[in-house]
């Protein structure tokens, strides 16, 4: 592989170069803040040319220079930094479906390891959850949900203190298992999410957060709804909180009463529950003609792809 500046030889050339002024001599202490400004300009050189991965390694070298002279914030930038270097380089890698052994990502995966693990010793953690969410961002992209889902679990538990931050958190990784079809982890997932906005909504009352609050309810009311379908728990494997979930959508008049038409969910639109309630009853009595008219009436008002998908999994499991 060569680049515009002489190719991987040049590369290691000047790298060998400048890490030579690193060692000790008699009588004269390395230069390492000018190792580590050289090093700095070669990354930025090699980024030029199109070299991630290379320019990736002088981020690596930069961080240990940076250690060296006792400058956590530089070690830290510097190691981000190359994180996302190794990155590029992985995904220009997947996007052309080259065969690799994920050098790359290992390389990525260990920057922000370490970078992680800084800002955690220093008592960090908003900056340390960011990172993981980051990093659990480009798992996702380059197909690899389980690992993105562990990025998230673990940035969901540093962000505990702050409730909308962790809900976020707490969202990617619902998506993941979903995506992953662990459909019981992600009713888990959501129930939490669910008990945060409800939280939410009651310390607020009013304000521009509610809005938001409101929002997580309703993907967590009709996701859950979904989730329960799919699942299709027996009574004994159903617990309390979840079974009031469905009660709310069960026809609750007597024949000849239709006072169970009128219940509502007040943060759901009456069209959604309505659509909602006849979905679960038709699941529940195995109405299985009437399934496809109501997945197209309830498509449209359905917030995501995962819910889509979700609803096409049910009408696809009640109908075979």
């Amino acid at each position: 592989m060569t680049d515009g500046g002489g190719g991987i030889g040049d590369f290691l050339g000047q790298y060998r170069a400048i890490s030579s002024k690193l060692k000790k001599r008699f009588l004269r202490n390395p230069n390492v803040k000018e190792a580590s400004e050289q090093f700095g300009a070669l990354a930025k050189n090699l980024q030029s040319e199109g070299q991630p991965q290379y320019s990736g390694y002088c981020c690596l070298a930069v961080a240990r220079c940076e250690q060296k002279l006792g400058n956590p914030c530089g070690e830290i930038a510097a190691l981000v930094k190359g994180a996302r270097l190794f990155l590029e380089a992985e995904k220009r890698n997947h996007s052309l479906r080259c065969p690799s052994f994920d050098e790359h990502l290992q390389a990525a995966i260990s920057c922000y390891n370490s970078a992680i693990k800084l800002h955690t010793e220093s008592g960090q953690g908003g900056p340390a959850a960011a990172l993981r969410l980051e990093l659990g961002s480009a798992l996702e992209e380059l197909d690899r949900p389980a690992e993105a889902a562990e990025q998230f679990a673990a940035a969901s538990a540093l962000l505990r203190h702050s409730p909308p931050l962790c809900r976020n958190a707490l969202g990617y990784l619902a998506s993941c298992k979903i995506r992953l079809g662990d459909y019981d982890g992600a009713l888990g997932v959501f129930n939490e999410m669910a008990s945060l906005a409800k939280y939410g909504c009651m310390s607020e009352h009013s304000g521009p957060g509610v809005g938001s609050y409101r929002d997580m309810q309703c993907r967590c009311e009709v996701t859950r709804v979904l989730l329960l379908l799919v699942l299709q728990p027996t009574p004994q494997r159903l617990s309390p909180n979840l079974a009031r979930v469905l009660e709310k959508y069960a026809w609750a008049g007597n024949e000849g009463d239709d006072s169970g038409a009128h219940q509502t969910v007040d943060f759901l639109s009456q069209d959604l529950f309505l659509l909602l309630q006849s979905l679960v009853m038709a699941c529940q009595s195995h109405d299985t003609d009437s399934l496809p008219t109501l997945e197209a009436d309830l498509w449209p008002h359905l917030q995501s792809a995962e819910q889509r998908d979700l609803l096409r999994v049910l009408v696809s499991r009640m109908t075979q």
